[in-house]
């Protein structure tokens, strides 16, 4: 390419990060509930979907953007705890392919449920008007919605960091995922912690796709690529590992934005050859093993 220059290619840097940091949270979420639970959720990028429709019902509701961000993840956390309770409780014991099927069917469930609530065509939405322009980070201008989204995508995976590593919760929470026969033992119980946890994943979900929604749109069928593509990642990072997501996320997004700039056409499939070539040198993903937070 002739007329690519040095600010360009760090602008498309850029770019990947930022899109990476989404598909980060999204891993994360998914990883949470696989490395706890042993529960491959299929109904994640319907969770995704479900915040972004959240995110504009509510920022219309409240005129906030910011309190709508509040609302979006706990809106999506009783949602997925009620899940948890009702649906994939009565299945624990019975194999890894019943609650497979299970969120498999409910994410058409909450697909139709959306169409029925807000209509087939999706809703309006725009980047919030105080993070709208850009902003010059030294080689030229790039989007504030866009470094926004790093930042949030940051805290949110500290935050997280910090109740895994730093709490009472997060100690059991890795205890369990290790040997949940001996922390029941100890009197825990575990039903609790899997509705934490659930409810915790979904809503990480939620927050991604009201995060998302300025810039991937905002339709019933948004979450089926976003599925796709979150499992991309929690596989080329590790199923289960948090760590693997996030180091996972980033590459993926700064491979497929790169490629878009130099091979538009093989962007989509850009990613699924980086897991391949991941998998064949590590068939466990760049972080994966045995246990919790690998």
């Amino acid at each position: 390419m002739d007329d690519l220059t040095l600010p360009l290619f760090i602008l498309q840097l850029v770019t990947g990060v930022s899109l990476g940091a989404v598909f980060a949270l999204l891993a994360i979420g998914l990883s949470l509930i696989f490395g706890m639970m042993g529960i491959v959720n299929f109904a994640h990028g319907a969770f995704f979907m479900v915040g972004a429709f959240l995110g504009v019902y509510f920022l219309g509701a409240t005129g906030n953007f910011w309190f709508s961000l509040i609302l979006v993840p706990l809106a999506s956390a009783a949602i997925g705890m009620a899940v948890e309770r009702v649906l994939v409780r009565p299945l624990y014991g019975r194999g890894i392919d019943y609650p497979l099927l299970l969120t498999f069917g409910l994410s058409y469930v909450l697909v139709e449920a959306v169409r029925m609530v807000f209509g087939i065509e999706g809703l309006p939405t725009s980047t919030p008007a105080q993070l709208r322009g850009a902003v010059n980070i030294g080689v030229g201008m790039f989007p504030l919605y866009r470094l926004f989204l790093i930042g949030a995508a940051a805290s949110v995976i500290l935050a997280l960091w910090l109740f895994i590593e730093k709490t009472r919760y997060g100690l059991i929470i890795r205890a369990g995922s290790r040997n949940p026969d001996i922390v029941r033992v100890l009197g825990v119980d575990l039903s609790r912690v899997w509705l934490l946890v659930f409810g915790l994943g979904t809503a990480i979900a939620g927050l991604s796709g009201a995060l998302a929604a300025p810039i991937r749109g905002v339709n019933p069928e948004m979450g089926i690529p976003v599925l796709a593509e979150s499992f991309v990642v929690t596989v080329v990072g590790g199923l289960g590992s948090l760590s693997g997501a996030v180091v996972a996320g980033l590459l993926v997004g700064i491979v497929f934005s790169m490629t878009s700039l130099f091979a538009p056409d093989f962007a989509d499939l850009s990613v699924f050859v980086l897991m391949a070539m991941i998998l064949l040198l590590k068939p466990q993903g760049l972080y994966g093993k045995s246990g919790f937070m690998g």
